[in-house]
Protein backbone atom coordinates (compact mmCIF):
# COMPACT_ATOMS: atom_id res chain seq x y z
CA UNK A 1 0.00 0.00 0.00
CA UNK A 2 1.08 3.31 -0.85
CA UNK A 3 1.24 6.68 1.76
CA UNK A 4 -1.63 9.54 1.68
CA UNK A 5 -0.88 11.81 -1.30
CA UNK A 6 -2.21 15.45 -1.22
CA UNK A 7 -3.84 17.49 -4.67
CA UNK A 8 -2.31 20.78 -6.02
CA UNK A 9 -4.35 23.02 -3.89
CA UNK A 10 -2.68 20.98 -0.66
CA UNK A 11 -6.32 19.50 0.72
CA UNK A 12 -6.11 16.18 1.75
CA UNK A 13 -8.28 14.31 -1.00
CA UNK A 14 -7.28 11.24 -1.75
CA UNK A 15 -6.06 8.34 0.34
CA UNK A 16 -4.71 5.06 -0.98
CA UNK A 17 -5.95 3.81 2.89
CA UNK A 18 -9.23 4.51 4.51
CA UNK A 19 -9.39 7.87 6.56
CA UNK A 20 -9.77 7.76 10.34
CA UNK A 21 -13.27 9.28 9.81
CA UNK A 22 -14.71 6.39 8.17
CA UNK A 23 -12.60 3.79 10.31
CA UNK A 24 -14.10 5.43 12.97
CA UNK A 25 -18.04 5.72 12.08
CA UNK A 26 -17.64 2.04 10.25
CA UNK A 27 -16.20 1.22 13.99
CA UNK A 28 -19.45 2.71 15.39
CA UNK A 29 -21.80 1.49 12.39
CA UNK A 30 -22.94 4.36 11.53
CA UNK A 31 -21.65 4.07 8.16
CA UNK A 32 -24.27 3.58 5.23
CA UNK A 33 -24.72 0.40 3.24
CA UNK A 34 -22.85 1.50 0.44
CA UNK A 35 -19.76 3.20 2.33
CA UNK A 36 -19.72 0.20 4.46
CA UNK A 37 -18.91 -2.18 1.02
CA UNK A 38 -16.20 -0.03 0.15
CA UNK A 39 -14.48 0.04 3.51
CA UNK A 40 -15.21 -3.51 4.73
CA UNK A 41 -13.85 -4.72 1.07
CA UNK A 42 -10.64 -2.71 1.29
CA UNK A 43 -10.02 -4.38 4.80
CA UNK A 44 -10.06 -7.69 3.20
CA UNK A 45 -6.86 -6.22 1.95
CA UNK A 46 -5.52 -4.14 4.17
CA UNK A 47 -3.99 -5.43 7.32
CA UNK A 48 -2.53 -2.03 8.65
CA UNK A 49 -6.24 -0.76 8.22
CA UNK A 50 -7.39 -3.39 10.06
CA UNK A 51 -4.72 -3.01 13.01
CA UNK A 52 -6.29 0.83 12.82
CA UNK A 53 -9.83 -0.43 13.03
CA UNK A 54 -9.10 -2.29 15.98
CA UNK A 55 -8.05 0.14 17.33
CA UNK A 56 -10.85 2.45 17.25
CA UNK A 57 -13.31 -0.55 18.18
CA UNK A 58 -11.04 -1.09 21.58
CA UNK A 59 -11.34 2.63 22.06
CA UNK A 60 -15.37 2.56 21.57
CA UNK A 61 -15.59 -0.45 24.49
CA UNK A 62 -13.44 1.52 26.08
CA UNK A 63 -16.04 3.91 26.78
CA UNK A 64 -18.86 1.98 26.96
CA UNK A 65 -16.77 0.16 30.28
CA UNK A 66 -17.05 3.56 31.65
CA UNK A 67 -20.63 4.12 31.27
CA UNK A 68 -22.44 4.81 34.40
CA UNK A 69 -25.55 2.40 34.81
CA UNK A 70 -28.50 2.42 36.86
CA UNK A 71 -27.81 -1.07 37.71
CA UNK A 72 -25.75 -2.32 39.96
CA UNK A 73 -24.17 -4.60 37.23
CA UNK A 74 -21.60 -3.79 35.39
CA UNK A 75 -21.90 -3.44 31.62
CA UNK A 76 -19.12 -3.51 30.20
CA UNK A 77 -18.30 -4.85 25.84
CA UNK A 78 -18.10 -8.23 26.53
CA UNK A 79 -21.63 -8.00 28.23
CA UNK A 80 -22.92 -5.70 25.75
CA UNK A 81 -21.81 -8.02 23.13
CA UNK A 82 -23.31 -11.22 24.93
CA UNK A 83 -26.79 -9.19 26.05
CA UNK A 84 -26.49 -8.76 21.67
CA UNK A 85 -26.32 -12.63 21.18
CA UNK A 86 -22.89 -11.55 19.30
CA UNK A 87 -19.74 -13.68 19.74
CA UNK A 88 -17.23 -12.14 22.27
CA UNK A 89 -14.14 -14.10 20.67
CA UNK A 90 -13.90 -16.26 17.39
CA UNK A 91 -10.38 -18.74 18.04
CA UNK A 92 -10.79 -20.23 14.74
CA UNK A 93 -13.26 -18.14 12.27
CA UNK A 94 -14.91 -19.99 9.60
CA UNK A 95 -13.47 -19.73 6.02
CA UNK A 96 -14.69 -17.06 4.12
CA UNK A 97 -15.48 -18.20 0.79
CA UNK A 98 -13.80 -15.30 -1.93
CA UNK A 99 -12.13 -14.94 -4.97
CA UNK A 100 -8.78 -13.03 -6.42
CA UNK A 101 -11.69 -10.72 -8.27
CA UNK A 102 -14.29 -10.30 -5.68
CA UNK A 103 -13.37 -10.29 -1.99
CA UNK A 104 -15.96 -10.79 0.66
CA UNK A 105 -17.94 -8.79 1.30
CA UNK A 106 -18.38 -7.69 -2.42
CA UNK A 107 -18.96 -11.31 -4.00
CA UNK A 108 -22.02 -11.92 -1.82
CA UNK A 109 -23.61 -8.98 -3.06
CA UNK A 110 -22.18 -10.03 -6.97
CA UNK A 111 -23.56 -13.47 -6.29
CA UNK A 112 -27.05 -11.89 -4.91
CA UNK A 113 -27.24 -10.05 -8.20
CA UNK A 114 -26.76 -13.12 -10.22
CA UNK A 115 -22.84 -13.02 -10.95
CA UNK A 116 -20.55 -10.10 -12.90
CA UNK A 117 -23.20 -8.55 -15.46
CA UNK A 118 -21.10 -5.72 -17.16
CA UNK A 119 -23.05 -2.99 -19.42
CA UNK A 120 -20.85 -1.02 -21.96
CA UNK A 121 -20.30 2.69 -21.57
CA UNK A 122 -18.75 2.75 -25.24
CA UNK A 123 -15.31 2.82 -26.12
CA UNK A 124 -14.15 -0.46 -24.46
CA UNK A 125 -15.59 0.74 -20.90
CA UNK A 126 -18.17 -1.22 -19.01
CA UNK A 127 -20.03 -0.67 -15.74
CA UNK A 128 -21.87 -3.05 -13.12
CA UNK A 129 -24.41 -1.48 -10.40
CA UNK A 130 -24.35 -3.51 -7.50
CA UNK A 131 -27.76 -3.33 -6.11
CA UNK A 132 -27.97 -2.11 -2.37
CA UNK A 133 -30.74 -1.00 0.15
CA UNK A 134 -29.19 2.51 0.61
CA UNK A 135 -30.64 4.99 -1.67
CA UNK A 136 -27.69 7.61 -0.45
CA UNK A 137 -25.10 6.11 -2.35
CA UNK A 138 -24.51 4.66 -5.77
CA UNK A 139 -22.12 1.05 -5.76
CA UNK A 140 -20.80 0.15 -9.06
CA UNK A 141 -17.82 -1.79 -10.54
CA UNK A 142 -16.05 -0.27 -13.39
CA UNK A 143 -13.98 -2.05 -15.64
CA UNK A 144 -11.59 0.55 -18.03
CA UNK A 145 -9.33 -0.78 -20.54
CA UNK A 146 -5.60 -1.18 -19.97
CA UNK A 147 -3.72 2.23 -21.51
CA UNK A 148 -7.21 4.06 -21.98
CA UNK A 149 -8.39 6.88 -19.55
CA UNK A 150 -12.08 8.09 -18.53
CA UNK A 151 -13.77 11.00 -19.12
CA UNK A 152 -12.32 13.88 -17.22
CA UNK A 153 -14.69 14.69 -14.43
CA UNK A 154 -15.41 16.31 -10.85
CA UNK A 155 -17.42 15.30 -8.31
CA UNK A 156 -20.10 16.55 -6.41
CA UNK A 157 -20.36 14.51 -3.42
CA UNK A 158 -17.56 12.08 -2.00
CA UNK A 159 -16.16 9.39 -4.20
CA UNK A 160 -14.41 6.18 -2.85
CA UNK A 161 -12.84 3.98 -5.51
CA UNK A 162 -11.07 1.24 -4.71
CA UNK A 163 -8.79 -0.92 -7.55
CA UNK A 164 -9.98 -4.73 -7.62
CA UNK A 165 -7.44 -5.36 -10.45
CA UNK A 166 -5.13 -3.66 -12.58
CA UNK A 167 -4.26 0.07 -11.79
CA UNK A 168 -4.93 3.81 -12.83
CA UNK A 169 -3.38 6.75 -12.46
CA UNK A 170 -4.29 10.49 -12.43
CA UNK A 171 -2.49 13.68 -11.78
CA UNK A 172 -2.54 12.84 -7.55
CA UNK A 173 -1.13 9.62 -7.92
CA UNK A 174 -1.10 6.17 -8.95
CA UNK A 175 -3.44 3.51 -7.20
CA UNK A 176 -2.88 -0.21 -7.77
CA UNK A 177 -4.64 -3.69 -6.53
CA UNK A 178 -6.55 -2.60 -2.87
CA UNK A 179 -5.58 0.90 -3.21
CA UNK A 180 -8.61 3.12 -1.67
CA UNK A 181 -8.76 6.84 -3.49
CA UNK A 182 -10.93 9.25 -1.96
CA UNK A 183 -12.11 12.08 -3.60
CA UNK A 184 -13.95 15.27 -3.31
CA UNK A 185 -15.99 18.00 -4.60
CA UNK A 186 -12.51 19.96 -5.09
CA UNK A 187 -10.59 17.09 -7.25
CA UNK A 188 -11.30 17.73 -11.11
CA UNK A 189 -8.87 14.76 -12.62
CA UNK A 190 -9.08 12.01 -15.73
CA UNK A 191 -8.01 8.64 -14.52
CA UNK A 192 -6.26 6.55 -16.44
CA UNK A 193 -5.63 2.57 -16.48
CA UNK A 194 -2.43 1.46 -16.99
CA UNK A 195 -1.31 -0.18 -19.51
CA UNK A 196 -1.04 -4.42 -19.45
CA UNK A 197 -4.19 -5.16 -17.93
CA UNK A 198 -7.61 -3.73 -17.65
CA UNK A 199 -8.41 -1.49 -14.41
CA UNK A 200 -11.33 -3.07 -12.37
CA UNK A 201 -12.50 -0.61 -9.50
CA UNK A 202 -15.76 -0.72 -7.17
CA UNK A 203 -16.59 2.57 -6.82
CA UNK A 204 -19.09 4.35 -3.96
CA UNK A 205 -20.76 7.75 -4.97
CA UNK A 206 -23.01 9.90 -3.12
CA UNK A 207 -24.27 11.70 -6.46
CA UNK A 208 -23.62 12.04 -9.77
CA UNK A 209 -20.23 12.94 -11.85
CA UNK A 210 -19.53 15.84 -13.39
CA UNK A 211 -17.94 15.85 -16.62
CA UNK A 212 -16.11 18.66 -18.13
CA UNK A 213 -17.18 17.24 -21.76
CA UNK A 214 -20.41 18.56 -22.69
CA UNK A 215 -21.36 15.44 -25.42
CA UNK A 216 -20.40 13.17 -22.15
CA UNK A 217 -22.54 15.36 -19.97
CA UNK A 218 -25.57 14.85 -22.96
CA UNK A 219 -25.27 11.56 -22.50
CA UNK A 220 -24.90 10.65 -18.81
CA UNK A 221 -28.80 9.73 -18.01
CA UNK A 222 -28.55 7.26 -20.88
CA UNK A 223 -25.60 5.56 -19.18
CA UNK A 224 -26.59 6.00 -15.76
CA UNK A 225 -23.15 7.70 -14.36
Amino acid sequence: MSEAASNTQGRLTVLHHLSDELLMSYAAGTLSEGWSIGVATHLSFCPGCRERLSEFESIGGYFLDCEEVESKEGVGWAEFQKRLGGPIHTDTPDPVRSDYLLPQPLLTYIEAAGGLRWRSLGSGASQMKVPTSDSSTVVRLLKIPAGKPVPEHGHSGRELTLVLAGSFGDSVSVFNRGDVELADDDLTHQPKATPGEDCICLAITEAPLRFTSRIVRLLQPFLGI
